[in-house]
Formats: C-alpha cells, sequence, structure tokens
C-alpha cells in the first residue's frame, strides 16, 4: 500500500495503487463521483479482476482506442504500457501493423507515429 494513500478507504487505496501501475505516474486522490467511480470501481474492481493479465487489458484497450480514435488516451497508454513492460518495442510495432489493415490506415499512421516517439524516448 503507498503510503501517501494511507487516509483513504481500502478500495479507493487500491484503485489509486492500480492506477499508478496502469498509467505509470504519480496519482492522487480526485473529486467528484466520475473519479470516484474511475479510481473505486474501474481500477480498484475491473482492473484487478482474475482472467486477463495486465498486457491482456492494454492490447483489448489499446486495439479499442484505435478502432475509435480515441487518440489522447492511445498517447497514455502505448508509453505506459512500454514502460511497465507489458508491451515492449517489438509487440508496439507488430500491433501498429495489424490495427492498421482492421482500424483504417490513417489511425496506423497515426499510432505508428506515437509508437515511434515512444521507443526513442526510452532509449
Amino acid at each position: 500500500m503507498t503510503e501517501r494513500f494511507a487516509d483513504l478507504p481500502e478500495t479507493r487505496r487500491r484503485g489509486l495503487t492500480k492506477m499508478e501501475e496502469v498509467y505509470g505516474f504519480t496519482m492522487s486522490d480526485g473529486e467528484g463521483d466520475f473519479f470516484g467511480y474511475t479510481a473505486d470501481h474501474l481500477f480498484a474492481d475491473i482492473w484487478t479482476r482474475p482472467g486477463l493479465s495486465d498486457r491482456d487489458r492494454r492490447l483489448l484497450l489499446i486495439g479499442l482506442l484505435a478502432g475509435t480514435g480515441a487518440h489522447d488516451v492511445m498517447g497514455i497508454q502505448v508509453p505506459a504500457a512500454l514502460q511497465a513492460g507489458d508491451l515492449d518495442a517489438e509487440a508496439l510495432r507488430e500491433i501498429v501493423i495489424f490495427l492498421s489493415h482492421y482500424a483504417g490506415w490513417p489511425v496506423g499512421a497515426r499510432l505508428n507515429s506515437l509508437v515511434e516517439e515512444t521507443i526513442a524516448k526510452q532509449r
């Protein structure tokens, strides 16, 4: 458990801790119902369920983000996946090729730029 979250309810602690693992950056507690559902349900409950690894979840999420054009969130998930070791440079490049054929070439080109920038920054 992260000491910064010691005064929060157990579900919120779990959620914020998982958010830090998934996103790769420091989280703090947030305001409002939307943040609460995100931390307490999506990250404390859904991201921690058995049956899928974080890598599996990343693959599904990146595919969905590419298919819906959610490039802003993809800009968070791709670097976080590389940083966490869920996906390496080879896997990310293969995802670009695969998704280009299903989500469209412009989506693939945009994802390719993000992947190559992410890999270059890691070096």
